[in-house]
């Protein structure tokens, strides 16, 4: 009898953690480069872990038109993890909680802001060397905060970010972005953005990106102004940048630059290659070169693979 009633627990426990685990959608990236680096002070040999992530999404139905919804993402360093724990290799990436409906959808934890949000695809080489982090404040990813991001209306979304002072001396934080198009440029030929931080992470910007497809040819470009909210340093830059598509073959080139008050400006250059094997695996090269005022130049070159699952 004991034997019986265990049997039926283990099968009804089993049919709910089957119910449960077929809501969550399992997912990741792993991109990892060799390349030659020169910061300065002569090059050298590394290996880096561009972005490298997994994560857990997905929703649950409340009522007709009202879902709850989660993620839970990590960035994994596969290349640089010490075998005795000195060196953490698992860290934060967006994780939050929250509600969709016909409303939009509310999100409260860590996320990208509004204005990082809105950069959509543009950047032809995100998690790079010649990522536009490296050269455009802007690009955060905040606790704190609460994210809404409105249905599309037309083409339209709007997007917010609110972030909470955390602090009794810090001042709350706002990011908003008005979208047009769809990001990846599979549903509209054009992607345009306008967006712009008030108090985020000590900077107040203001950012415009446009992006579209002509044929074969992909071409971007992204203006911003950017002030510290102390009033200490100014900024103007904007970028450019193309693709072109060939086969199985993605050629691109992106130019970048920003303009300080104090003549400490920043520019960089990248040209890459993108080979596709399959829907989810790929082989790249790509060169970038920056070039400082005040400081010393730096080149990257390097070869890697990326694999989605």
């Amino acid at each position: 009898m004991k034997f019986a009633k265990s049997s039926l627990c283990l099968a009804l426990l089993s049919g709910l953690s089957f119910n449960a685990l077929a809501e969550v959608d399992i997912y990741g990236k792993a991109n990892v480069t060799v390349q030659s680096s020169d910061d300065g002070e002569g090059s050298f040999t590394e290996i880096k872990s561009n972005a490298s992530r997994f994560g857990l999404k997905g929703s649950e139905k409340i009522s007709d038109g009202l879902e709850a919804v989660y993620k839970f993402e990590f960035q994994v360093d596969v290349s640089d993890a010490d075998s005795k724990g000195d060196k953490d290799n698992i860290s934060a990436r967006n994780q939050y909680v929250g509600f969709k409906g016909g409303f939009g959808q509310v999100v409260i934890g860590r996320n990208d802001t509004a204005l990082k949000q809105a950069q959509g695809k543009l950047d032809l080489f995100n998690d790079l060397e010649g990522d536009i982090k490296n050269t455009f404040k802007g690009e955060n990813r905040l606790g704190n905060s609460v994210s809404y991001a409105s249905n599309s209306y037309e083409g339209f979304k709007v997007l917010a970010s609110f972030i909470a002072e955390d602090d009794v001396d810090a001042k709350n934080g706002y990011s908003v972005a008005l979208t047009y198009g769809d990001a990846g440029l599979k549903k509209s030929a054009v992607y345009a953005a306008i967006a712009a931080d008030s108090e985020v992470n000590g900077y107040d910007v203001v950012r415009a990106t446009v992006q579209g497809k002509i044929e074969d040819f992909r071409l971007g470009a992204m203006y911003q102004t950017q002030e510290k909210v102390d009033g200490s340093a100014e900024a103007d830059g904007y970028l450019v940048n193309a693709a072109y598509l060939m086969g199985s073959n993605t050629f691109k080139v992106q130019y970048q630059t920003m303009d300080f008050d104090d003549s400490d400006d920043k520019s960089a250059v990248s040209v890459g290659v993108d080979h596709k094997l399959n829907k989810n695996l790929k082989v790249f090269g790509f060169y970038s070169s920056f070039d400082m005022d005040n400081n010393v130049d730096q080149d990257y070159l390097g070869l890697g693979m990326e694999y989605k699952f």
